[in-house]
């Protein structure tokens, strides 16, 4: 009596369970990468930024705009910096001994601070922030808003 197992009418037994479905990984829209990680792409290799100018769904995005365009700023301004430092170098170098210092103490300080610019521009743009660098931000700002 006891062997046989007793049977559960339909409307008893418990609901099946039907697995979760699976979550879609975070994307930043149709893209693919995080608007934080495509901007801050921006900044390390900047025609990456040209890219994000060129592609349709960052190219319409106000953000990814901003940081395209502030890198790409960025880039001229300091390229065109390092244009300015070689010539004043050259005449720094026809003063005896303080010239040739002062040149050579201008390329590290140079290097560092745009690098250490870089640096922060990059976080910034991973922070979901829009860091206008001064003079050049403003000019990003016009462009990302056209």
């Amino acid at each position: 009596m006891g062997d046989t197992p007793q049977q559960v009418p339909p409307e008893q037994a418990p609901p099946e369970q039907t697995p979760p479905s699976p979550s879609p990984p975070p994307s930043g829209g149709s893209g693919g990468l995080d608007q934080n990680i495509a901007a801050a792409l921006g900044y390390f290799f900047f025609p990456i930024a040209i890219i994000w100018l060129i592609l349709e769904p960052y190219k319409n995005n106000k953000f990814m705009r901003f940081h395209s365009f502030q890198s790409l700023f960025l880039t001229v301004a300091l390229f065109a910096l390092s244009f300015v430092l070689v010539f004043v170098s050259i005449i720094f170098a026809f003063i005896p001994k303080v010239g040739y210092l002062v040149s050579m103490m201008l390329w590290p300080v140079y290097s560092l601070g745009s690098l250490g610019l870089w640096i922060f521009c990059m976080y910034k743009a991973f922070s979901n922030e829009e860091y206008e660098i001064p003079f050049i931000g403003s000019f990003a700002r016009g462009q990302a808003d056209k």
